[in-house]
């Protein structure tokens, strides 16, 4: 089991995050902070393999945090960010203390799930490597980045994990038409969205051909 360390100001918002790595195969809360210094003090005590790591904490923040574990040699913990924080500074801080990944409130379980299992398979990867060779550094450093590129202009998370969702649920895959039914976007809109998915990777399209007019697109989610 991959042991984790919950850390995040809201007493609510920590029982939600420790909910979600809790239904997640492979994984277990071994512990769960508020502040900045119940964080530094369980991972210390705690030797947790993973922290998921608010930013806004009442007293050292979680960039603090982040570099206090990093000075004081805790190398082996590996750190997720997961706050509302959107400022370039923060996120600068993230990706020099070396976070995995950087996660923006609210998101969804499925986004969540997916750093999961990422750091999972780097996590399985690693211990089975007596030494690495190029292909295996490719293939860690591959995992430690994100797969979906920025949204574009005008498209938000939250409807981007809403979309997404409704993709998952449905394997068959969604027409653009469907899916502005089922999230209640305009079709332009939702289609833009499904657009980005498979520009990102994360899904195909189909064209389905069938009477006159032109053929339907259809969006199937490969995840």
């Amino acid at each position: 089991m991959i042991r984790v360390v919950v850390v995040d100001d809201d007493f609510m918002v920590a029982r939600v995050h420790s909910g979600y790595v809790a239904r997640t195969p492979g994984f277990e809360v071994v512990g769960v902070a508020h502040t900045g210094a119940d964080a530094l003090r369980a991972v210390r005590e705690l030797q947790p393999d993973l922290v998921l790591l608010d930013v806004y904490l009442p007293d050292l923040d979680g960039i603090g945090v982040l570099r206090e574990l990093r000075a004081r040699g805790d190398e082996a913990v590996d750190i997720i960010v997961i706050t509302a924080a959107t400022d370039v500074d923060t996120v600068r801080g993230a990706m020099r203390g070396g976070v995995l990944h950087y996660l923006i409130k609210p998101f969804t379980y499925d986004a969540l799930r997916d750093q999961l299992a990422r750091f999972a398979a780097l996590h399985t990867k690693l211990n089975q490597l007596a030494e690495a060779g190029q292909a295996d550094v490719d293939q860690v450093f591959g995992a430690r980045s994100p797969r979906t590129p920025a949204l574009p202009k005008g498209l938000t998370t939250q409807t981007a994990g809403l979309v997404e969702r409704v993709l998952r649920e449905r394997p068959e895959g969604v027409s653009a038409s469907e899916c502005a039914d089922l999230t209640r976007l305009a079709r332009v809109s939702a289609r833009r969205y499904l657009e980005h998915f498979v520009t990102a990777g994360k899904a195909d399209v189909h064209l389905e051909y069938g009477g006159a007019g032109r053929p339907k697109r259809r969006y199937v989610w490969l995840g």
